[in-house]
Formats: C-alpha cells, sequence, structure tokens
C-alpha cells in the first residue's frame, strides 16, 4: 500500500544492518506500483488542486517512485512549468522516466537518485509534495521542515498519507480483516507508520508550519470487480518476504495465490461494502 521510497532505514535485530523497503524493488512491485497509482490517481490530483498546484509552477516530488504523482503535477504546471522527481531507487527512477517519455514529459521532469534521510536543496520550489512517504521517515516532522526549506516565500508543502487502520467492510469479512491485520503488522514490527494519515496535521504543527488544510478520501467497493481483492493480494505478494522475515504470517498461511478469489467469495457472499484505506491530504503555504 505504499511507494517505492525506502528512506527510512530501521536497524536489523542486532542494531546493524538498514532494512530495506519493505515491499521490494521487483519488477512486479513496480508494476503493483503503477496499478495504485491509477487506483488512487484522483484523490491524489484533487489534493494537489486544492493545494494550489498550477500551471508554470516549479514542483519538488519527494519519493516519487515510479513517477505516478509526479505524471500528476507535470500535467498541473503544464510546459510552463517544471517538476523535479527524487527517489533513492535508481530502478524506480529508470521506469518513472520511461513513463514520463511515454506521456510526453520530457521537457517538463527530470529525475534525481538521492537517499531522503538528509535531503535538502536550494528553495528554489513553489511547491513540494509527496505520496506514502513520511510514513517511511524516521522524523516526519523533522522532514517536513527540511523539505519547507527546498521553498520559495510563498510556496506550497503538501502530503497524501495513508490511514491503514479505517480499511474494513460492511458487514464485517473476516478474510479481509486478517489481511489487513497481516499487513498493517508487518508494518509496525518493520518500524514504519500505518496512520500517517491521521498524524498529518501534528506533523505539520511540530515541523513549525502553518496548520495545514486537510481532507480524506478513499476508494469504496463492492461486487465481484472490485479491484480491492487484487490490490489486497498484490499488497501481501510484495510484502510476503518481509512479513516471513518478522514473523507476522507465512506464505502457506496467506495462500497467495488464491487469496484473491476467496476474498472476492467472501465479500460476494457478504454483499460486502468494502471501504479501503482512506488517503489524508494535508497541505499549507509558507509566509511569503
Amino acid at each position: 500500500m505504499c511507494s517505492a521510497l525506502a528512506a527510512r532505514k530501521p536497524r536489523d535485530e542486532a542494531g546493524t544492518a538498514p532494512r530495506p523497503y519493505a515491499l521490494g524493488y521487483s519488477d512486479d512491485e513496480f508494476r503493483r506500483l503503477e496499478r495504485q497509482g491509477t487506483y488512487y490517481r484522483d484523490l491524489t490530483e484533487d489534493v494537489l488542486l486544492r493545494a494550489g498546484i498550477g500551471p508554470g509552477m516549479r514542483v519538488l516530488d519527494i519519493g516519487c517512485g515510479v513517477g505516478d504523482v509526479t505524471l500528476i503535477a507535470a500535467r498541473l504546471v503544464g510546459p510552463t512549468g517544471a517538476v523535479v522527481g527524487v527517489d533513492r531507487s535508481a530502478e524506480a527512477i529508470a521506469t518513472a522516466a520511461g513513463r514520463i517519455a511515454r506521456a510526453g514529459y520530457e521537457g517538463t521532469v527530470r529525475f534525481l537518485a538521492a537517499d531522503l534521510d538528509g535531503y535538502q536543496t536550494e528553495p528554489d520550489f513553489d511547491a513540494v509534495i509527496g505520496r506514502l512517504i513520511l510514513m517511511y521517515l524516521p522524523d516526519p516532522a523533522g522532514a517536513l521542515r527540511r523539505f519547507a526549506t527546498c521553498l520559495r516565500p510563498g510556496g506550497v508543502i503538501a502530503f497524501h498519507e495513508m490511514s491503514m487502520p479505517q480499511a474494513r467492510t460492511v458487514p464485517a469479512c473476516p478474510l479481509f480483516d486478517r489481511g489487513v491485520g497481516w499487513i498493517m503488522e508487518t508494518f509496525i514490527r518493520a518500524g514504519f507508520e500505518i496512520d500517517m494519515g491521521g498524524k498529518l496535521f501534528a506533523a505539520f504543527r511540530d515541523a513549525g508550519l502553518p496548520a495545514p488544510e486537510m481532507i480524506s478520501a478513499s476508494r469504496v467497493e463492492g461486487g465481484p470487480d472490485a479491484y480491492a481483492y487484487d490490490y489486497l493480494t498484490q499488497t501481501l505478494r510484495s510484502l510476503l518476504p518481509v512479513a516471513e522475515r518478522v514473523g507476522t504470517t507465512t506464505r502457506a498461511e496467506v495462500g497467495i495465490d488464491t487469496l484473491a478469489a476467496r476474498l472476492r467469495a467472501e465479500a460476494l457472499g457478504n454483499s460486502a461494502c468494502i471501504l479501503m484505506p482512506a488517503l489524508i491530504g494535508a497541505w499549507a503555504r509558507i509566509p511569503a
């Protein structure tokens, strides 16, 4: 349920080596991220529009991954604007660059490979944006404070983060609840935040930023063609190596190859409404 960013580097059990991004850097994971980007595109575009991203602006996309938010920003700023995407994964950036080229935005977008733990640049941007990023950082407020220094006076900072605990079905479906539980517990054990969306307001204020404007939205589905079954399954498939390592669950317990079909059958049998995790957007403009 996350970006390709792995800027947070939790220690392993011995307290020495950093652990990698929980969902990995495989081609399958990059394809999952592209599908996730399509799933959430309109929700993120709405946040960026509300934040004031528009033609001619110079935008910094933090933790750009395979370029989903970069593409949205490039479309919004148009040919007179510019977008710089930053991610620690050179492989993700290569995928993003190919997508940007196919979309015809080469003249608008450029990418930079960098670890975000200490990333900072000159105050050269009208906006700093990111989606599903702060949940990986050890000090979200400190990161926001640093990112804000990249802004010109009057610039806007906008982040879109997930609230995993809000995922549920009505009526309750035990297999769905178990799948969401496996995902959340794995992220908790790996040292990442499962409710960064709910903590955005405090993070902005702790960063010394103005109180942000905020909005929450989620995908709500039902029926045989809902993407939720595949989305949950694809996320767990990418997450399984870490889930097994930290002791959350096993491939055999999950039954990953039949999980989507079982989720679908359970939901249809209960005429369930599926409420996916909420994405919460927050944005603020720094003083001019």
